[in-house]
């Protein structure tokens, strides 16, 4: 199974149109990652790593701004409100970014790591899904860096020594045509149903696509599985194939639009973008099982070999700030400190309520757990459902 940035290539989160593949050429103004580029000959920007070990908040500011550029990467303006991120973190700071290979994958951006550590393009900053983040930990090219909200963070959504750090995500969720669909849809055993010949749809081929995959994995909860044991999910959906009710289409706002896919099981951010899209031809509704939560987050980290390392770092308090939580948020994606928010009261309620409402804190599988739930789906997944549709 891919681990990487799934479907990040072609979402169009907010309609916006998303950018080349081909490698930006454009070059940062850093020449040294060292204390003297930045401006302070007391703190060394490559290696400081918290907010106080930086200097605080307005000598990294300083610092960055010396620096004057940000180089970012797979960051597309539409997947998770990045854009407006961006925007917001040029017109706070009045630093440049650099998007490089605004589509590329979570590989492609440890390799950019790897290929351009000694250049000037090189990637300040990371955002990829988990195996990558703890793969590059272990290969000694990120730099360890606690934001001021650290303590906000879970430990099991954290390296302990800050070298990731999970950011936002989503849950498995079941999206549908309201105005098509005539039977009450509360959880995935209502799909089990002859009156939806035809008409559940997966984000993908879960032997090589992670929605599709962890959807997977939540038809096992909802059925007596675990994250042990993600065969009984498997089932389900061989058994939802034999009835004509699961079809192999692919997840798209125009899918949806044109009815080939009336209910599309999903992480609960791409359903709820895929709604604003279809709106309002279609009433597009989207829930998160109760008995079948499944949580999927990316995760940040910041370049050994940062070119701008005060901007860096400074990049990373932005995201985690109230301001940068709430902006991932408004792209229907959970930041990762949403529970002290809410608690705190300083989420934006607005942006929150167009999410579909979860209960509890989320859980995840172990890494042996994960890699014998793959192996089992790269096994049996084209006998179990492939075969039922003939």
């Amino acid at each position: 199974m891919k681990s990487n940035k799934f479907n990040k290539k072609v979402l169009p989160v907010t309609a916006v149109a998303v950018s080349s593949l081909v490698m930006a050429a454009c070059g940062s103004s850093a020449t040294s990652s060292s204390s003297s580029s930045s401006g302070s000959s007391s703190v060394n920007y490559s290696t400081c790593n918290s907010l106080a070990a930086c200097g605080g908040m307005s000598q990294l500011v300083a610092a960055a701004k010396k620096e004057g550029v940000l180089n970012v990467t797979a960051l597309p303006p539409g997947w998770a409100n990045y854009g407006e991120i961006m925007s917001a973190f040029k017109a706070k700071y009045g630093i440049k970014i650099n998007d490089i290979n605004p589509n590329g994958s979570s590989a492609e951006e440890i390799n950019a790591i790897k290929q351009l550590k000694s250049s000037t393009r090189a990637p300040d900053v990371i955002d990829v899904g988990p195996a990558f983040a703890q793969s590059a930990a272990a290969a000694g090219l990120l730099a360890p860096y606690k934001v001021a909200t650290w303590n906000d963070i879970a430990a099991n959504e954290k390296a302990a020594n800050g070298t990731w750090y999970y950011d936002y995500g989503g849950y498995i969720s079941i999206g549908y045509n309201a105005s098509a669909i005539h039977v009450p849809i509360t959880g995935f055993s209502s799909l089990a149903n002859p009156a939806l010949k035809g008409a559940v749809a997966l984000n993908g081929n879960p032997v090589g696509a992670a929605a599709a995959f962890n959807a997977v994995y939540a038809a096992a909860l909802a059925n007596g599985g675990s994250f042990s044991n993600i065969k009984p999910g498997i089932t389900y959906f061989g058994n939802l194939a034999k009835m004509g009710v699961y079809v192999p289409i692919q997840s798209s706002p125009a899918a949806i639009e044109s009815g080939q896919i009336k209910v599309n099981i999903d992480w609960d951010y791409l359903n709820v973008a895929y709604g604003k899209v279809v709106a309002p031809k279609i009433d597009w509704k989207v829930i998160v099982p109760k008995n079948a939560q499944v949580a999927g987050y990316y995760a940040q980290a910041i370049s050994k070999y940062a070119p701008d390392p005060a901007a860096a770092r400074l990049w990373e308090e932005f995201l985690y700030s109230n301001t940068g939580q709430n902006l991932w948020l408004k792209g229907f994606a959970r930041p990762v400190r949403l529970p002290q928010m809410i608690a705190a009261g300083t989420v934006n309620k607005t942006y929150l309520s167009a999410l579909p409402p979860v209960s509890g804190s989320p859980t995840f599988p172990s890494p042996s757990e994960l890699s014998t739930a793959e192996t089992v789906v790269a096994t049996d997944w084209a006998n179990a459902v492939g075969n039922a549709q003939g």
